[in-house]
Formats: structure tokens, sequence, C-alpha cells
């Protein structure tokens, strides 16, 4: 494989951290993990593959829901160890429960509340 990858510090389960951020708000829509094949073919498809810890297998953002993360750039940080992707949302929805970000959610008065609307059902997105 390519070089480059060889400057990454995955963590010993051969993985690294990935921020997805839109490249035109600067918005972070979620966090994933990716490994070698999964970044690798990320820059050769020109669309976010990550790794699916929960599924033990490549996971092809968007492959059930469309919502695919094309490629803007991708930056690491000083340590090595942490990716940004920055990147154009398809369909504008990131995260499976329908919201534009998985972090839809804020600390408020001690709980956990909604600070986005669900811009489309989950029923709707993943149709099985």
């Amino acid at each position: 494989m390519n070089s480059w990858l060889n400057e990454i510090r995955f963590t010993s389960d051969g993985l690294i951290p990935a921020i997805a951020q839109d490249a035109k708000t600067g918005k972070v829509l979620m966090f994933a993990w990716m490994n070698r094949e999964s970044l690798h073919l990320s820059v050769e498809e020109g669309y976010a593959v990550y790794w699916s810890r929960s599924r033990g297998k490549l996971w092809r953002k968007g492959e059930e829901s469309g919502h695919k993360q094309k490629i803007v750039s991708i930056q690491m940080d000083c340590d090595e160890d942490v990716l940004l992707l920055k990147i154009e949302q398809e369909g504008g929805i990131a995260c499976h429960t329908g919201r534009e970000s998985c972090f839809y959610r804020q600390l408020i008065d001690g709980q956990w509340q909604p600070i986005e609307s669900v811009l489309k059902n989950p029923d709707e997105i993943y149709q099985k």
C-alpha cells in the first residue's frame, strides 16, 4: 500500500479515529473509526469508507441510506493519531437517526436534550 499510510499512528488494534466535518459549514457531523484498508479505499474511491467495530467489517458510509460522504480533504493531527475528513454530506443527513449530525444532544440542566430536529424518519431511510 501507499507509504503515506505508514506515517499514521494506528491504535494497537489497527484503527484511527476519524472526524467527519462539513467542508462548507465546519459543523462536525460524526465520528467513526478507520483502518488502513478503509482509509486506502476512501482515498481511492473519493468517498468515506469506515471500519465498523460493531459489525467487524468495512462500512461505506451511505451504503444503505444513500447518504454518502464525498471527501474534499483528509487532514491528520500533529500526533499523527486522529484524522479529520472534510466532506460534502450527500442528502444533508449524516446520522442514522435522520439528523444532520450525530452530535444532536446537548447537556442542559443535567440532562441530554436533543437540539436538532429529525430531517427524515429513519424508517423511511432504512427500509428493510
